[in-house]
């Protein structure tokens, strides 16, 4: 088959995936699955070898990544359980103060607390976030809402053991550590200066008050907001929120609301609410071991060290073990046995989705690689390191506009030049990264994360189109333009 076939081919099954997704409303599991068939068979692999490259493009990606995708979910969902995530923000608010907030709470958002599934985290943060915005002043809003957006939209896709950066990691073959290195390198300076960006941008007249904020949502009194704290858990059903949704009512822990307790139960449920006061370090401390011991054995492998046993502990699988038992253990002692085993039953429930979206992901990058594509682009890429990291942006971004999700629009711009990675010289993890950065373009109204962060910080859709979609866009380009430098010195 030629060269040119090949192309369109690969052009024919990306576009029809987009297209049962966006305009026939199909599951973009199916839709993926229907556009890895097209190619295969277009491509001339034949029946036998399309089904044997689907299947096993989705096993060899979840041997990567199946495991610590769940970890990282149940260790979240643990943590949302002993209210840790609320106590980190006030202490930031605390040390740093409200001026700096945007900034600090952005950092942390990205960083530290990337072990929870996005939209977890972010009805988790939003009502403090809410409350917390007047004490910055004009703007508070405005400010409060961009950073949370830029932040937890960076963290999923270059911050280890963000979900979209585990799926790229695994995809393209990088080592864990050394991707949550080079992802904290770029995440960092992307936060920070997309945040001052925007910051810029609203002092000089870009956000109106009167027109860009819910009014009537913003007085929501205090027992409200309290309430929203205390609840998102990951088997919040997040995903059908809309404008005008409010904040989700106070939970028992299950994930349902508080209902009457009849006389005879009231001494088993003071039993099981019964909670324990516990360091906020102490709740991270099992996260933290797990991040550090994956820098260690990633330094180790570097520096080309034989220290079997703090490589054996270094191994992506084993530390996250290690941090969920040690956050499993912590959960019992502030919250009970009982509302730990909630909160790994609602984290299975959510990471089932995330892993086949992530499989199906690897299926069609499997199926692109046996077409022939990563020959042909190989060539015409061999003479630069910069232009494929622009194309891949540049396929990322124009997937995520028409689809909505993050982790998916990476997944797939990735896959398309995984293949050709070694061919031209390039390190996959600037691959992984660029095409991170694609998928955070224009974040806008196909996306759950876009109304969620509407209805629950206040704004109106013009607003949420400005801090949303173009906070976050910003973030994108200038994601790009620090990964370009760095591909001429790694």
């Amino acid at each position: 088959m030629s060269d040119m076939a090949i192309l369109i081919n690969t052009a024919v099954a990306v576009l029809a995936t987009v297209v049962l997704i966006v305009r026939f409303k199909v599951n973009p599991v199916i839709s993926l699955i229907i556009g890895s068939v097209y190619l295969g068979l277009s491509a001339g692999l034949g029946v036998t070898k399309t089904v044997e490259t689907i299947t096993g493009g989705f096993g060899e990606i979840m041997v990567e990544v199946g495991l610590l995708i769940a970890f990282g979910v149940l260790m979240g969902s643990i943590l949302n359980e002993t209210g840790a995530i609320r106590r980190l923000v006030e202490h930031l608010l605390h040390v740093f103060g409200p001026n700096r907030l945007p900034y600090t709470m952005g950092l942390a958002i990205g960083t530290a607390l990337q072990s929870i599934f996005l939209d977890v985290l972010l009805v988790i943060s939003a009502p403090l976030a809410r409350k917390l915005a007047p004490r910055i002043g004009k703007l508070g809003t405005a400010r409060m809402a961009t950073a949370m957006a830029i932040a937890l939209e960076c963290g999923i896709v270059f911050m280890v053991p963000g979900v979209a950066a585990l799926a790229l990691a695994g995809l393209l073959s990088v080592p864990l550590g050394k991707m949550m290195i080079f992802g904290l390198i770029l995440i960092v300076p992307t936060i920070i200066i997309s945040i001052a960006i925007m910051t810029f941008l609203f002092r000089k007249g870009f956000w109106n008050e009167e027109k860009d904020e819910d009014h009537i949502y913003l007085e929501d009194d205090d027992d409200n907001s309290a309430a929203g704290t205390e609840t998102a858990e990951a088997g919040t059903d997040t995903g059908s929120t809309r404008k005008g949704a409010g904040v989700p009512s106070r939970s028992n822990g299950n994930g349902s609301s508080a209902a009457p307790v009849p006389a005879g139960a009231s001494v088993a449920v003071a039993e099981s609410d019964r909670e324990r006061e516990a360091p906020l370090l102490v709740l991270f401390a099992p996260l933290l071991v797990s991040l550090l011991l994956i820098g260690a054995g990633a330094i180790l492998e570097i520096l080309k060290i034989e220290m079997a046993w703090l490589q054996l502990l270094g191994e992506p699988v084993i530390a996250l073990l290690i941090g969920l038992i040690g956050t499993g253990i912590m959960g019992r002692y502030t919250v009970g046995q009982k509302r730990v085993e909630t909160a790994i039953a609602t984290g299975f429930k959510e990471s089932g989705q995330i892993l086949i979206l992530t499989g199906v992901g690897g299926s069609l990058a499997a199926t692109v690689g046996a077409a022939g594509l990563g020959d042909i682009l190989g060539g015409f890429f061999s003479a630069s390191t910069v232009a494929p990291l622009l194309v891949v942006w540049g396929i990322a971004a124009l997937f995520h506009i028409a689809v909505g999700s993050v982790t998916l629009s990476a997944i797939t711009a990735a896959g398309l030049l995984a293949p050709i990675a070694p061919a031209i010289g390039i390190d996959p993890v600037l691959i992984a990264l660029a095409a991170g950065a694609g998928s955070l373009f224009m974040v806008h109204v196909t996306s759950n994360t876009f109304w969620l962060l509407q209805s629950l910080l206040g704004q109106s859709v013009r607003g949420a189109l400005k801090s949303v979609t173009v906070g976050v866009s910003v973030a994108s380009v200038v994601a790009i333009l620090l990964i370009l430098p760095m591909s001429l010195l790694f």
